[in-house]
């Protein structure tokens, strides 16, 4: 079949009228995440990885570990879209003078990734929390 050359940008409009309504209907990330149950469940993974390794087990030492489970998935809901605000300290603010190193940094989001797989969050919402959790790398390691 072809098309007049003219009717091709119509096409295209509609054609991409039709991607932008499915994308509208598409499930906000926290829903893809499982909601909070999953959440809940992928920070106390993480945080029993976290426990198991000295390296890194170091930095929770004078947490209060419970708040910190708290916060921490009430951020990760926040970020996902979810019904939550994060209302904790900045991240630079929390990590500061911590020490930490892109080795340890790198060994966490690992711990959360394989956590997320574990408790069987979908590959595309794994890369998608990550990826909006990627902007707060430069928070964490700011003031070390």
């Amino acid at each position: 079949m072809r098309f007049h050359r003219c009717a091709t940008p119509l096409l295209m409009a509609l054609w991409l009228t039709g991607c932008a309504a499915q994308d509208a209907t598409q499930p906000s990330l926290y829903t893809q995440l499982g909601g909070m149950q999953t959440i809940d469940r992928v920070v106390e993974n993480m945080l029993y990885r976290v426990a198991d390794d000295p390296e890194v087990v170091v930095f929770f030492a004078n947490t209060n570990i419970d708040h910190f489970a708290e916060a921490f998935a009430t951020q990760l809901c926040d970020i996902s879209d979810g019904p939550c605000q994060y209302e904790g300290p900045p991240m630079d603010r929390a990590h500061q003078h911590m020490g930490i190193n892109d080795a340890h940094f790198n060994r966490v989001v690992e711990y959360l990734a394989d956590a997320m797989a574990e408790e069987g969050v979908p590959l595309a919402a794994q890369n998608e929390l990550l990826g909006r959790l990627a902007p707060l790398y430069d928070d964490v390691m700011r003031l070390q």
